[in-house]
């Protein structure tokens, strides 16, 4: 501690205003740590090369192995033994929880996962040289938010598999109302003219009001690039492990489109024993209409509107008629047929869940459904902006890793390998005493 104080009082001699001794003091802070860390890890590679040696494993070589964490990069001695049968091992590596070759810490890396989500890969290494220890390049950030979104994405495989696997449901959440809506977003490819389709789903349990502020009560998301079929397994089995269904109204919005149909809705939530409501998201239809209709003909988009707001669908076709008979350019013709055949295909589907629940079952703060335009954005502001091409594999990476930051799962999955049983946890206090 001496030593310490002696070194504060030097940085402030050396130092001519309070921004370089702040700087001074950050780096002579994780200079100590670091040291005295790596320190501390060579003692135990010793005391742990003592265990192995009474079970007659043979030590082969010492080797220097450097970890970057958050307040430095961590260098520490360790021993390549070999066990009983000649296999090699770092015991002290698969003690601490170490990769083979890893160079950061887990902290660092889920850390730089969860800013990358948010900045680029090339801010992001910005951002962390400027405020913590931690030194890399944009394609380290890149590699990394691959690693981390796959062990998300290697989690939900796993979810559907227990789910097909499982001789009963699990026991989960019993709700009254349960909300879900579904659409896509596609993001450039790094193939030319392609493009990879994100499909992201989000349910949630109602809404909080707090004065006029309303948020989404308990809201998940599940987001994956991969095919339909894979996306609503995830969904189903989402929503097997977290609530039981069985007297769940559940309640659903989507604009109709492919591979987010009623249909879809029916088998991902097919545990209830209610049809599950379906209605066409009205920021589509509004979208559809603009589209149609001229913004200067106001007079018809009212009318059409009032007409679908009631249901009257002779009202619909007469004054969609009467504006379609004042066209006279072709495109603009088809748009109008368009618009009359998605309105006809999905006319069932426009309603208000909330006319067709009895007043006395209503839930409280009811409100209609169209949460997900605005949840689209995280996807769309960090994948869509700046010219950005997203490989396959890059782009899953993202999504999930947004997905697990959203559900706040991401560290724990990605922790999953190396969290320590009981027996390893005694083993490791034990250790840690004779050291």
């Amino acid at each position: 501690m001496e030593t310490i104080i002696s070194k504060l009082y030097e940085l402030i001699k050396e130092t001519s205003n309070l921004i370089e001794l702040e700087e001074s003091i950050q780096r002579f802070m994780y200079e100590v740590f670091a040291s005295q860390l790596g320190e501390v890890f060579s003692q135990l590679t010793q005391m742990i090369k003592k265990e192995k040696q009474k079970l007659g494993w043979t030590v082969q070589r010492e080797d220097w192995k450097t970890v970057q964490f958050t307040f430095g990069s961590v260098r520490f001695q360790r021993t390549l033994m070999h066990d009983e049968k000649g296999k090699p091992h770092y015991p002290f590596d698969e003690w601490l929880g170490l990769r083979k070759s890893q160079r950061y810490s887990p902290l660092v890396e889920v850390k730089v996962a969860e800013l990358a989500s948010e900045s680029t890969y090339r801010a992001s290494a910005q951002i962390l040289k400027e405020w913590t220890a931690v030194t890399m390049s944009h394609q380290t950030v890149g590699s990394i938010v691959r690693r981390v979104g796959k062990a998300q994405a290697e989690a939900d495989a796993e979810m559907v598999v227990e789910l097909e696997e499982a001789a009963c449901l699990p026991k989960g959440k019993e709700l009254t109302f349960l909300y879900a809506e579904a659409d896509g977003v596609f993001v450039r490819a790094t193939e030319k003219k392609k493009s990879h389709e994100v499909r992201h789903a989000i349910i949630y349990e109602g809404w909080n009001k707090n004065g006029k502020r309303v948020s989404l009560q308990n809201p998940s998301v599940i987001m994956t690039t991969k095919s339909t079929d894979d996306f609503w397994k995830e969904v189903q089995a989402f929503a097997a492990q977290h609530y039981s269904l069985e007297n769940t109204q559940v309640v659903t919005n989507s604009d109709g489109g492919h591979g987010y149909t009623p249909e879809r809705f029916q088998e991902a939530f097919s545990q209830s024993t209610y049809p599950v409501f379906n209605q066409l998201d009205s920021y589509h239809i509004a979208q559809a209409l603009n589209k149609a209709v001229n913004k200067d003909k106001v007079e018809f988009k009212d009318e059409i509107r009032k007409a679908l707001k009631h249901r009257d669908w002779n009202q619909f076709v007469l004054w969609l008629d009467t504006y379609e008979s004042m066209l006279e350019d072709e495109k603009q013709i088809e748009k109008v047929q368009d618009f009359r055949t998605y309105i006809q295909r999905n006319w069932e589907r426009i309603l208000d869940w909330r006319e067709k629940v009895e007043m006395e079952n209503l839930p409280e703060n009811a409100r209609g459904l169209g949460a997900m335009e605005s949840n689209q954005r995280r996807i769309s502001f960090r994948m869509k902006k700046r010219g950005m091409h997203w490989s396959l594999e890059g782009s899953e990476a993202m999504v999930k890793v947004k997905q697990g930051m959203r559900n706040n799962t991401l560290r724990s999955v990605y922790l999953q390998s190396q969290q320590r049983s009981t027996r390893k946890q005694r083993e490791i206090k034990k250790t840690v005493r004779m050291a």
